[in-house]
């Protein structure tokens, strides 16, 4: 295949939601849908021996919950579909948030019967600002549910975007039938466990009296009502809206039974755009480019605990990748030979000769990379760097076992370096601080550095209340307040000088007596 016959057939997606909402489900059934797995594993298991594919790091699948995004890959009718699996617990949106970087659309999945939920509209707002294409899920019909249409409008209230529904679901709870297919005009009736391809029946006529046959009369006549009020009230589906992020298809099904999620993805892979040009420092890359480009949204230590490898995800942007050919990393000025380059299906990988724009691929990595570096055919290009947040909760991390203190040093440093905490060196007692934005991510750094590496630690406290980068043009100012402020300065990874501040108060305080200096609250990874 030419070049831009690879880039037009790629779909990239992240999977969004709320923790609980059914994501991890959802993804499970795609790939089943995709032929890329056999059988769909469970999220919550405590008596399935079979877990979530996206779920494979040995705490996601003790506390069923995602806590670092999955790349998985597979081959679905003409498309080849790469799908991102993100965590949805607050405590790891960071890991979320790079991800949408990496991705040319999304699917929101709602709790049908919950609604929209806090972290969906935070996601939904990293979604706007990128004028991220998004589709709607809405899932766990088969429970009790609010009325359809009220739904839809605390949908578009809460996410701010305007809807239309491509599906339409009869009933909820134990009277869910099924839903009416709007995009391609066929009923779908529930059954649970539906494994293989259900067609569905064809109706491109609702007042056909055969529909009372298969709903009865009185869900056939309310159908027939509320298809009449959607093309009433909704606009008309238009894909170039929906493509600029303006207009949000809605689908509803139950991804745990496998229903409506055959018919969300052939509406997907039909809908949702191909690699998108994406803005670099320099000028806005082209994927149709001859050259490649790409750049690291994602570390992860330990993919294979056996072999202790460690893995750089890179988003190809433009061109077309080839195994064993050397490329410039553009952060160390230097040239790297990729010998075994990796396609994904979560903590699975098989070795690739090639890819395109849009595929994520796994190069092997010793500490050459970080997140954010840019790798090019050799163009001086660097893309737009990815936001790192200032912590909201900080710990002391001591040494609970002295014989094991170099297995808790290059576990530190290799979990810092996959972005989800980050490590601050305090320039009075060089004891090291870690910063987090949620409780359960120090939960998930423990039990990994027991785990993984045999080593283990404590946490103490610390009274902290913001970390901030400092800048300044004027050098002697600069050192003005480093020095004055000795007790509160710390170093982070990157040896980049951090103020840590106790109070609001005192950065208040700090800002005001130090104009020349500018505090930033986000670094550029």
């Amino acid at each position: 295949m030419s070049l831009n016959s690879e880039i037009e057939r790629r779909r990239t997606f992240a999977i969004v939601s709320h923790p609980d909402a059914g994501k991890t489900t959802l993804t499970e059934k795609l790939l089943l849908f995709g032929g890329a797995i056999h059988v769909a594993g469970a999220v919550k298991s405590n008596k399935i021996k079979k877990t979530a594919t996206s779920d494979f790091m040995e705490i996601e699948r003790q506390r069923g919950i995602s806590v670092a995004t999955s790349v998985m890959g597979f081959e679905y009718s003409r498309y080849k579909v790469n799908i991102l699996d993100t965590p949805g617990h607050q405590d790891f949106q960071e890991d979320t948030f790079r991800t949408l970087t990496a991705v040319d659309s999304v699917i929101i999945v709602i709790d049908a019967a919950k609604g929209v939920e806090p972290q969906t509209e935070k996601l939904m707002n990293v979604c706007r600002m990128r004028k991220t294409p998004v589709i709607i899920f809405i899932n766990k019909m088969d429970r009790p549910a609010d009325d359809t249409f009220t739904l839809l409008e605390d949908v578009e209230e809460q996410l701010k975007i305007i809807t239309r529904p491509l599906s339409w679901p009869i009933n909820s709870g134990p009277g869910f039938k099924g839903v009416y297919n709007l995009f391609n005009s066929t009923l779908q009736l529930f059954s649970p466990n539906i494994q293989e391809i259900d067609p569905g029946i064809k109706f491109n006529d609702l007042s056909d009296p055969e529909l009372e046959k298969w709903l009865g009369t009185i869900d056939s006549d309310r159908l027939r009502e509320d298809v009449e009020l959607i093309e009433g009230v909704y606009p008309e589906f238009d894909t170039e809206e929906y493509l600029k992020g303006n207009m949000a298809p809605v689908f509803f099904g139950s991804a745990l039974y496998n229903f409506g999620v055959q018919e969300l993805l052939d509406a997907f892979v039909k809908i949702a755009p191909w690699p998108q040009p994406i803005i670099a420092q320099e000028r806005i890359v082209d994927p149709y480019e001859e050259s490649f480009s790409g750049f690291v949204f994602k570390i992860h230590a330990n993919i294979d605990p056996n072999h202790r490898s460690r893995i750089a995800f890179v988003k190809v942007c433009s061109g077309r990748f080839e195994r064993n050919k050397v490329y410039k990393h553009m952060r160390l000025n230097k040239t790297f030979r990729v010998s075994a380059p990796t396609a994904f299906m979560a903590s699975k990988k098989e070795i690739i000769e090639e890819s395109f724009p849009g595929d994520i691929i796994g190069i092997p990595d010793t500490g050459n990379f970080i997140i954010g570096d840019t790798l090019t055919q050799g163009e001086d290009l660097h893309f737009k760097g990815l936001p790192s947040f200032s912590p909201e909760l900080f710990r002391y991390i001591e040494n609970a076992d002295p014989m094991k203190s170099k297995q808790l040093e290059k576990g530190i440093d290799q979990l810092m370096d996959e972005g989800v905490a980050q490590l601050f060196t305090s320039q009075l007692n060089n004891r090291k601080i870690i910063g987090c934005v949620g409780q359960l991510q120090f939960e998930v750094i423990q039990y990994r550095l027991e785990h993984e590496y045999g080593a283990k630690c404590r946490f103490e406290p610390i009274q902290m209340y913001k970390a901030c980068w400092i800048e300044s043009d004027n050098t002697a100012i600069m050192e003005e307040f480093k020095k004055r402020k000795v007790q509160r300065m710390a170093k982070d990874k990157r040896n980049r000088d951090v103020f840590m501040a106790d109070s609001s108060f005192i950065l208040d305080m700090a800002q005001q007596d130090f104009k020349e200096i500018r505090f930033k609250f986000t670094s550029e990874l």
